[in-house]
């Protein structure tokens, strides 16, 4: 039983708050907005759950996120959202693996419900950071504009926030976190021009506006785990 009760106490009153207000807020726009895809919603709620995993520096976050991937992936493609869908499914579903096993490889202490954050990155990290993202972005700008995709320039930027945030991730930087906020804005906009021929499609930007406030809490949150590791 207290083995249960511990369980309960994993997350904080705080936490235990800013997921139900996202559950709320992306259940209510799934109704409001009438649409027609459970699948959306799964995704949706898969995808808010891992946030609160990965701000807490536990590995499950990264396991949720490769399912979410996989969903996303999906619900892009059916949109004709070819950037996000090739960026997800291509890069960000194979890079959260990667990201499972250096979380599961860097323990803090032993305790395998929290990865040890890496404080300060190397400057060759920077390095590859910038020069990485460059060349990915490139890259998919030539295969997006091949594939008509819509709103070619923020589907580009999407892809660019979305590697330098799986790439932190994999690193373990809180900084992290910031790059997926910045992800999220991009989504948000681009998912709201999408519900202008479905309104359906609200509903997902009302999730990455959810998801946007996790980000945050994510940047905080692991500042505090750096702060506490330190001592």
């Amino acid at each position: 039983m207290k083995r249960f009760y511990a369980k309960l106490n994993y997350f904080s009153n705080a936490e235990k708050v800013l997921w139900t207000a996202s559950v709320c807020l992306i259940v209510g726009a799934y109704i409001a907005f009438g649409s027609r895809s459970p699948l959306n919603l799964v995704a949706s709620l898969i995808g808010v759950t891992s946030l609160l995993f990965a701000a807490k520096g536990n590995p499950v976050g990264m396991a949720l996120m490769i399912a979410f991937s996989a969903l996303y992936g999906y619900i892009s493609f059916t949109f004709r959202y070819y950037g996000e869908m090739i960026t997800y499914l291509g890069m960000t579903l194979p890079m959260s693996l990667w990201s499972l096993i250096a979380w599961l490889r860097n323990p803090y202490r032993g305790n395998r419900a929290q990865v040890q954050v890496n404080a300060k990155l190397k400057r060759l990290d920077w390095v590859l950071l910038v020069g990485l993202t460059a060349a990915v972005t490139a890259a998919f700008y030539f295969i997006l504009r091949a594939l008509d995709t819509a709103y070619l320039p923020i589907s580009t930027l999407s892809v660019a926030t979305s590697f330098s945030a799986v790439f932190l991730t994999a690193r373990r930087s809180p900084y992290y976190a910031v790059a997926y906020a910045c992800n999220d804005i991009v989504l948000i906009v681009l998912w709201v021009l999408a519900s202008q021929a479905d309104q359906s499609y609200i509903g997902v930007a009302i999730c990455f506006l959810a998801f946007l406030l996790g980000d945050i809490y994510g940047f905080v949150n692991w500042k505090r785990m750096e702060r506490r590791q330190k001592n």
